[in-house]
């Protein structure tokens, strides 16, 4: 059946009628779309690092082939006016143009387009006055515009724009002066910008040097003792301090330093029956003697604690904490605001765990319980910002994908609103949806799946998706290579070349790198069938010879040094795998910001024999054929060669697994 005019029909939907056609006229005419790097199409902050370059890029379009100017502007979000830096086209409608951020903080950046008139005239006056088809018209529709920008313009400008007319006027014949530099130079400053269009602002983080590219250190101050039986001190601590610097490293990170409860305290390897003298762990969070505020009277007190950081910071460390929203059952806040936790129906406490796992020295907090909000959620804030006070500025979050995110949002701005050099690392092995989700509301770095990522295929896929997917812009990886809390499998098996394959890998593919302490010494004993170290230091102080034979100190303190002095290792985001014709080999390389050379890594990943293969030396990176020829360093065992020819044959033993080389176009002699 017809359909007729204005007749109602169920199968029809009809869409309220636009307005007016001059309301219409009034819409854009330009499109400014897909402003990149964005997060969330601008709903989370892009992360960058002070004094590091934003490329930005934006397509801008119009009908027709009208000319078009783009400008990016950016500030700091404290700052009323707008930076402004031309951008430059592209391609396929887009444009381009950078800045760098000069303060720690937020900032915020946006495109504006607009019709460049004048721009377009030159632009197509010089294509008429080239082919000799100019008009007499033509050049009045120039001096027309110049008369038009000479009336709105103010001040200098106006004068100079009407010194242009009265030349434009008085030799009309003298075409060249429409095309003058230094007209186009006064008609850009005096442009209206017809039809501008700015983009919607895209919010960016700067943060300190450290958030991307950081060595850590991790130990329990209770074990820094020679004797099982005495605990050690932050005091004893300070004398582990010139052994700590001299491997390289710049963190130097704590687990929980609180008082431990006494309440269902853990005995060795996780029992239920400590002795009398057992210390139980840290992550058993509160006691009489204070909660997350206070320090176990056995490490010394805050006066102690003053000692370390000021001592760290003479060897050019800095002090990191865990925050670990977990308290035991005796933490002072169970009985100064019960309804800060979760309690079963007959009255008793709720204790943490993760079916099958019991958790029964911790009780966790209900962020959302009959007081919580927002007593709890200001205490918690207000813990960071004492501990802030006693010279902490970094902070590793443990579990943080079992909190809420709204929290994690709030208190992350707010700390940061007051101190915006404060760090927090998110303790998250979980879905990379959450653990993505943690980095975009704040977190500034974030523990990874690199720790079980133990073949070729594995490691290349997890590191391009890092480098060259959405992760890039707000995800920064933090390569730890054990925890208290794991004991790779690979690490378990490999023996001393595992732990350098492992070292080197974490070390030079991602800017951040962590080592939690006796893994310098190969120390592997699992309880059998876990992830899990036997004789956890979790639950025991544990002393250690930290010169034992077999360790691998030399090659963490060539690792950080080579770290410190090339900035190409000092993030993973300029990773570039190349071809490798063996599967137990991987082959990467990372240039220089400056465009002199590469840092170029293999590493045989079988740690009970060796490996060879045909590899490719990436010439084409330095503009070369496959006859060209490179200058080659080797950073670990310093000395130097050159390739000749892009195929060359190499085998890699496990008892110097890895080769680290520099590359550059240097003429032979």
């Amino acid at each position: 059946m017809a359909d007729t005019p204005g007749a109602a029909r169920a199968d029809i939907i009809r869409h309220a009628p636009p307005p007016g056609a001059d309301a219409a006229r009034d819409w854009p005419r330009l499109v400014v779309e897909d402003v990149t790097p964005r997060v969330d199409g601008g709903t989370f902050a892009v992360k960058r690092i002070v004094g590091e370059t934003v490329v930005v890029e934006a397509t801008v379009f119009t009908d027709g082939h009208e000319q078009l100017a783009a400008e990016l502007l950016w500030r700091a979000v404290d700052e009323e006016r707008w930076r402004r830096v031309p951008m430059a086209p592209l391609p396929t409608d887009r444009w381009t143009a950078s800045f760098t951020p000069d303060r720690l903080g937020r900032h915020e950046f946006a495109v504006e387009g607009w019709l460049d008139l004048w721009g377009g005239f030159r632009r197509d006056f010089a294509k008429k006055r080239d082919a000799g088809v100019a008009q007499d018209v033509d050049a009045m529709e120039g001096r027309g515009l110049v008369a038009e920008a000479a009336a709105r313009a103010t001040g200098e400008l106006k004068a100079t724009l009407a010194g242009w007319q009265a030349r434009l006027e008085a030799a009309p014949q003298d075409t060249a002066l429409l095309l003058d530099p230094d007209l186009a130079t006064a008609m850009a400053a005096a442009d209206a910008r017809p039809f501008a269009l700015r983009s919607d602002p895209q919010l960016l983080d700067a943060e300190r040097i450290a958030a991307r590219f950081s060595s850590w250190y991790e130990l329990f101050p209770r074990s820094i003792t020679p004797d099982a039986a005495r605990h050690g001190t932050f005091d004893d601590v300070i004398g582990r301090l010139p052994q700590i610097r001299d491997m390289g490293f710049d963190t130097l990170y704590f687990p929980p330093i609180h008082p431990i409860g006494k309440t269902n305290r853990k005995g060795p390897n996780n029992t239920l029956t400590p002795g009398p003298d057992d210390p139980g762990s840290p992550y058993a969070i509160g006691s009489a003697d204070g909660g997350h505020d206070a320090v176990h009277p056995e490490l010394g007190g805050f006066e102690s604690f003053a000692r370390l950081v000021e001592a760290a910071r003479g060897h050019g460390l800095e002090i990191a904490l865990d925050f670990a929203i977990q308290c035991s059952p005796d933490h002072p806040w169970l009985t100064e605001h019960p309804g800060w936790f979760a309690w079963r129906p007959d009255g008793s406490m709720k204790y943490a765990e993760n079916p099958p796992k019991k958790y029964q020295d911790i009780v966790n907090v209900d962020f959302y319980g009959p007081d919580a909000v927002p007593g709890l959620w200001v205490a918690l804030r207000d813990v960071i910002l004492l501990w802030i006070e006693h010279g902490v500025k970094t902070f590793r979050v443990d579990n943080p994908h079992t909190k809420p995110l709204p929290f994690w949002e709030w208190m992350i701005a707010d700390v940061r609103a007051r101190h915006p050099d404060t760090i927090f690392l998110a303790e998250a092995f979980t879905r990379p949806t959450m653990m993505y989700r943690l980095a975009k509301v704040g977190f500034s770095q974030s523990y990874t799946y690199f720790t079980w990522r133990d073949t070729k295929a594995e490691l290349t896929d997890y590191i391009v998706e890092l480098t060259s997917e959405a992760p890039r812009d707000f995800y920064r990886p933090h390569f730890f290579v054990n925890t208290p809390d794991i004991n790779p499998v690979f690490l378990q098996t490999s023996g001393r070349p595992g732990f350098r394959i492992r070292a080197v890998l974490a070390a030079t593919l991602s800017g951040l790198f962590g080592v939690y302490s006796g893994f310098e010494l190969c120390e592997a004993d699992p309880v059998p069938g876990k992830e899990e170290y036997n004789d956890s230091e979790k639950y025991i102080v544990k002393p250690r010879d930290w010169n034992a034979p077999g360790n691998i100190i030399q090659d963490i303190a060539m690792l950080n040094r080579i770290r410190r002095q090339y900035p190409a290792l000092q993030t993973h985001l300029n990773t570039k795998f190349f071809v490798a014709g063996n599967d137990s080999i991987i082959w990467y390389g990372k240039p220089d910001p400056d465009g002199a050379g590469m840092i170029c890594v293999m590493v045989n990943m079988d740690p009970h024999q060796g490996q060879e293969c045909t590899f490719q030396v990436p010439l084409w990176e330095f503009g070369m054929d496959d006859n060209g020829s490179v200058a080659v360093e080797d950073l670990a065992e310093g000395y130097r060669f050159r390739w000749y020819g892009k195929d060359q044959f190499i085998r890699i033993e496990p008892d110097q697994p890895y080769r680290i080389w520099r590359l550059t176009a240097e003429q032979a002699a």
